[in-house]
């Protein structure tokens, strides 16, 4: 009989991912920032990629004096190409950027579509893509796909978001297949609304669509379907990322680890 595995202590060290380079898109606000911060403060050398060039210089100076890292790689993702390749060499992905609008089908631009599927579908393809080989050479990659409660539910008015969750969803699960016989693990989380600036644009536009006005959205829709009634902060998206990363969750793969305040539980 073969050796069983080695496993983790029962109380495990805090996460070290020193001398590994992690690339976090979306990373100049919201979640993606607190994930950069988070796997820098872990040791890890961080291409932070995102369009927004001030914002991730504010980000690599925020995180001076943490054990690793952030090198701001200013990225349009819809370069899809540029995309691939600065995911090669690195050893942690966090598919993160993402952008959203609020519109009846039949008002729908079809070019927002089109972007939306482009920027959150497509280039975690060609980011995941442009990783895997460094990766499978190494035998160890993490690959966590910043999904949503919209990624296992659907809500009116946001057909291209839910679609391009929904089938990040299936990527993941497809990736985490292919990647386990060379010791990589592929993920989602799924939060349900966080406070980030992505949701606080959102709300003007739910109360345009709905016809309520701004001061309600939040209760009455944002809120609505979940059982603890408060947005989660982008810290706590970042602890289910840094978790996936770690040793404790080498056996974690294929699967979403939902923080929806309990709305999939109805």
């Amino acid at each position: 009989m073969t050796a069983p595995p080695a496993f983790p202590a029962p109380h495990p060290s805090p996460l070290d991912l020193g001398g590994r380079t992690a690339l976090v898109t979306g990373a100049a606000g919201g979640i993606g920032r607190a994930c950069a911060l988070r796997l820098a403060g872990a040791g890890a050398e961080v291409r932070a990629v995102d369009r927004d060039a001030e914002g991730l210089e504010a980000l690599a100076e925020e995180a001076h004096g943490l054990a690793g890292a952030v090198e701001p790689h200013v990225l349009d993702l819809t370069d899809l190409d540029a995309a691939e390749l600065a995911a090669v060499g690195t050893d942690v992905l966090v598919n993160n950027a993402g952008l959203q609008l609020v519109r009846p089908i039949e008002e729908f631009p079809p070019d927002v579509f089109h972007t939306v599927l482009t920027v959150m579908l497509e280039a975690p393809f060609r980011l995941i893509r442009g990783a895997l080989p460094h990766m499978y050479g190494q035998g160890w990659g993490r690959i966590v796909n910043v999904s949503s409660v919209h990624g296992l539910r659907a809500s009116a008015y946001k057909s291209a978001y839910v679609a391009a969750k929904h089938g990040l969803e299936g990527l993941s699960k497809t990736t985490a297949l292919e990647g386990a016989p060379h010791g990589v693990t592929s993920n989602c989380v799924n939060p349900a609304y966080v406070r980030t600036p992505l949701v606080e644009r959102q709300i003007a536009d739910q109360a345009r669509t709905h016809g309520i006005p701004e001061e309600r959205v939040l209760s009455e829709v944002l809120l609505q379907d979940s059982a603890v009634k408060r947005l989660i902060e982008p810290e706590e998206v970042a602890e289910a990322v840094a978790y996936l990363c770690g040793p404790q969750a080498s056996f974690v793969t294929g699967t979403s680890l939902v923080l929806d305040g309990g709305w999939t539980a109805h």
